[in-house]
């Protein structure tokens, strides 16, 4: 993670700098200098630019003997505008300046700015499109291989007081948290074991001044947690169960939340071996884990009043001589057994217990987060992440903060037929439930074991990783869905 831009408020347009104008669709583009936006007018139409979204167009002028440089940013109808586009935008933005070498500009606020926006609102959204636009992943490139020495300087001309500072800094620090994120799951599986994701997390504590633990095997055995033991016992690095606490409202313990992530840093499927096609991908199946570090090294920063628990599941799943086979039963942390039908379904195994030690702390609202299914792709494919609850209000909570963090979610049924598919002839259930529903039957078995808590299970199969640079996402992890549950605790410290 490397920072590759700078940002400052400023009052006053430079007549040097090049300008980032933002025009809405079919409204062409007025600056106070009537002479200059007749020009561009003239020459955007010229070249067929209408301000439709996404659409970009640079051009060069003379200005009284000035040569002066505008790109404008096409952001559609301006009743369409959401932040989730204009950070979509921002992205596409800064790597338009970065491929085009432009390394200081100014962008007009004034021109972004639908009316109904606050504009501390739209300075967040433009800060972490143009920041996670510009994300690159290049820590393990040698002195000799192309690295990016890219570095853009951004000026927003709007009206200068400490609101819009604030939002800047709230912007790059929401933006680290999610590459970091990234970063984890960008990771090679020989950098990132479960106890470097451990090493991490004490360093964001360290950070933060949060409070961390790292439950080793030994502690995990104490606790009856078999059934995340299980998944790591064909692997020679150590399992680690790793808890951070935010404690924002202290005084009211039942004033609380907690996310518990997916930590499988390398999943090879076990003893149920996977192909070996793609098998590299399988570095990424700690994504939730890597979201619930940013979004607490986030929370630690913003200080919401809430009490916030984070807590990853971390291992690998390797087909080791000690490895669980299948046909095996394990217990659970709270006494529930499990068959083992499919080795390479170890995510709700570690998630099983993880949630029960969740529970075990007075933990009253829960939200699970893993790359759980390849169903959920076959589903919803990268666009949006299915989410599944036991609280349609906990479920509509989520859903407005994903509306406010520009994510995408959608509800699939918990129906109690779904429970006849993972009935297990010698435990009290199975860990996998054939083709049929198989996202649903993954989150009928977490349910198991959320007790009287509140919860969302969310698959981020699809969408914690991206095919191609588009928008804010890059090729690569995108650290969903880091904005949307940070935006959720927010609301309800605000609540």
């Amino acid at each position: 993670m490397t920072n590759q831009c700078e940002f400052q408020v400023s009052e006053d347009i430079d007549d040097i700098l090049p300008v980032i104008y933002g025009v809405f669709q079919e409204q062409g583009i007025e600056l106070d200098d009537s002479y200059v936006s007749n020009i561009l007018n003239t020459l955007s139409e010229q070249r067929g630019f209408k301000g439709k979204a996404g659409e970009f167009l640079i051009l060069h002028i003379s200005d009284n003997g000035h040569y002066r440089t505008f790109v404008l940013m096409g952001l559609g109808e301006a009743k369409k505008l959401t932040g989730e586009l204009l950070r979509k935008y921002s992205g596409d933005l800064s790597r338009l300046l970065r491929r085009n070498k432009i390394q200081a500009a100014q962008l007009l606020l004034e021109s972004c700015q639908p009316m109904a926006e606050s504009t501390t609102v739209l300075i967040g959204n433009l800060v972490e499109g143009v920041i996670l636009g510009l994300y690159k992943f290049e820590k393990w490139k040698s002195g000799d291989a192309e690295a990016s020495d890219y570095f853009l300087n951004l000026v927003i001309v709007t009206d200068d007081d400490q609101s819009k500072e604030h939002a800047i800094q709230r912007g790059i620090k929401v933006s680290r948290g999610v590459m970091l994120a990234r970063d984890l799951v960008n990771s090679p599986a020989n950098r990132m074991t479960p106890t470097n994701m451990a090493e991490t997390a004490q360093g964001i504590a360290v950070q933060n001044i949060l409070d961390v633990s790292v439950l080793e095997e030994s502690d995990m055995e104490q606790l009856g947690m078999e059934s995340l033991l299980g998944v790591s016992k064909g692997s020679v690095e150590p399992a680690k169960l790793i808890v951070l606490e935010y404690k924002g409202d202290p005084d009211n313990p039942k004033n609380n939340i907690a996310f518990v992530g997916k930590g499988i840093t390398f999943d090879t499927g076990g003893i149920s071996l996977k192909p070996p096609g793609g098998m590299e991908n399988m570095k990424g199946d700690m994504a939730g884990g890597a979201s619930v570090l940013g979004v607490m090294d986030i929370i630690a920063y913003l200080q919401p009043k809430i009490n916030v628990l984070g807590i990853v599941a971390a291992s690998e799943n390797m087909p080791g001589g000690k490895a669980q086979k299948p046909g095996d039963v394990v217990k659970a942390m709270n006494g529930k057994t499990i068959e083992v039908i499919n080795t390479d379904a170890e995510g709700r195994l570690v998630l099983a217990d993880a949630l029960s030690y969740a529970e075990s702390k007075g933990i009253v609202n829960v939200i699970d987060i893993a790359t759980l299914t390849g169903a959920m792709v076959v589903t919803l494919g990268k666009v949006c992440t299915g989410y599944m609850t036991n609280s349609s209000e906990f479920g509509f909570a989520l859903c407005e903060a994903a509306r406010v963090a520009g994510e995408k979610f959608w509800e699939l049924p918990l129906f109690d037929e779904y429970d006849d598919l993972i009935r297990s002839d010698v435990a009290d259930m199975k860990n996998t439930g054939g083709r049929q529903a198989g996202s649903i039957t993954a989150a009928k078995l977490l349910e198991k074991f959320v007790g009287d808590m509140n919860w969302i299970h969310l698959d981020i199969a699809g969408t914690s990783t991206a095919s191609k640079d588009d928008g804010s996402n890059v090729k690569g992890a995108t650290g969903h869905p880091v904005l949307s549950l940070v935006q959720l605790v927010v609301n309800m410290s605000n609540n």
